[in-house]
């Protein structure tokens, strides 16, 4: 572990002392991209850094225990030796944990797509709850939130609906969020109280730049048509809506909620090329095996990895056996800590991996 710090350290001095020049300094965006490159490392150097002037404070304390006989003195450096060591076991463990590999793609924007799967009205009910619990988190965080299509239903729900969430560090905290999401209440429409089953699907998608996902426009076969639904005066006289089929993948993506077609065009490639790098992204990791199996959850659109339990107030992840009983507050936006205790079994489970 030490030669693979050490050769970080030496990472770092070479950025900094390439930022400094005026070759560098005067590029923005090669300034930019040795900036990027040290941030991504500083907390690894800091950390050993400071590991390494602790060690060195650890060896003058047994050298004073191993010389030393007034035995005021050997307490005092035998005190300082247990903290020093303490500490250092702490900051080895953060440092281990510092190493384990980041998501290349935590510091995107996202795009999520909610769909309803069984349960019919229900569970397009549940899709509206799911998106009103992810726009109240995504405020809670400072992140800004923007619808790109839906299908809502009559009853005030969504058959789909798809939006992007663009923020610091949004796919890192919501990409535990995809997969099927099983609902368990009392609908308002069951007259003798009985509890019903209903399931959502949600994907989590990292938004792709057009330099990790080329489209050739020779593969894309687009329509137009009127948009259905609730909306304006326009939404049903004009054939603003959209629909781009992917002809390599069969992908398919619809966006009306706009009334210009070619806003509608733009966000349903942005959707499109979202779609096709999280393609991309699923097919690597399938190849990785062992780092998957390294990954609190598979990333399956089938796995069932959620249950809302609304007559207990209970919210179970199954991925990693939680259970709490504030379901209300997570409803609200609250999921903060459901999303700590993912990543915190993601890191475990890494670094368990890794050793």
């Amino acid at each position: 572990m030490r030669e693979k710090l050490l050769a970080i350290v030496e990472k770092a001095d070479r950025l900094t002392a390439a930022m400094s020049t005026q070759e560098v300094a005067s590029n923005p965006e090669a300034y930019k991209k040795h900036a990027q490159a040290y941030a991504e490392i500083e907390d690894i150097v800091g950390c050993f850094r400071r590991y390494e002037l602790l060690e060195k404070s650890l060896e003058e304390a047994e050298r004073a225990l191993a010389c030393e006989e007034d035995p005021d003195i050997v307490e005092i450096a035998r005190e300082e030796r247990d903290r020093l060591r303490e500490i250092l076991a702490t900051l080895e463990q953060e440092l281990r944990t510092l190493l384990v590999p980041k998501d290349p793609n935590d510091e995107k924007n996202i795009i999520v797509e909610i769909r309803a799967g069984t349960g019919g009205e229900e569970a397009a009910l549940f899709v509206a709850d799911l998106f009103r619990m992810y726009s109240r988190f995504a405020e809670l965080q400072g992140w800004k939130l923007e619808v790109l299509n839906s299908h809502p239903t009559e009853l005030g729900g969504f058959k789909e609906i798809c939006f992007e969430i663009a923020g610091d560090k949004v796919y890192s905290l919501m990409k535990w969020e995809g997969g099927v999401h099983r609902v368990q209440r009392v609908p308002d429409t069951e007259a003798q109280g009985r509890i019903h089953t209903s399931a959502v699907t949600v994907a989590v998608l990292p938004e792709a730049e057009d330099v990790e996902v080329h489209i050739d426009p020779n593969d894309l076969h687009i329509d137009v048509y009127r948009s259905s639904g609730h909306g304006g005066q326009n939404v049903n006289t004009t054939d603003s809506a959209v629909r781009i089929t992917h002809k390599p993948t069969g992908l398919v993506v619809t966006c009306q909620d706009e009334k210009s077609q070619h806003k509608n065009k733009a966000q349903a490639l942005r959707v499109l090329r979202a779609r096709l790098y999280d393609k991309k992204c699923q097919e690597e990791a399938l190849a990785r095996s062992e780092h998957r199996r390294s990954q609190v959850g598979s990333g399956d659109r089938s796995e069932r990895i959620r249950t809302y339990n609304f007559p207990q107030n209970r919210l179970t992840d199954h991925r990693i056996g939680l259970t709490l009983y504030n379901l209300d507050r997570v409803m609200e936006g609250e999921l903060k800590e459901v999303v700590e205790a993912l990543n915190a079994a993601d890191r475990a489970a890494k670094l368990a991996a890794s050793a």
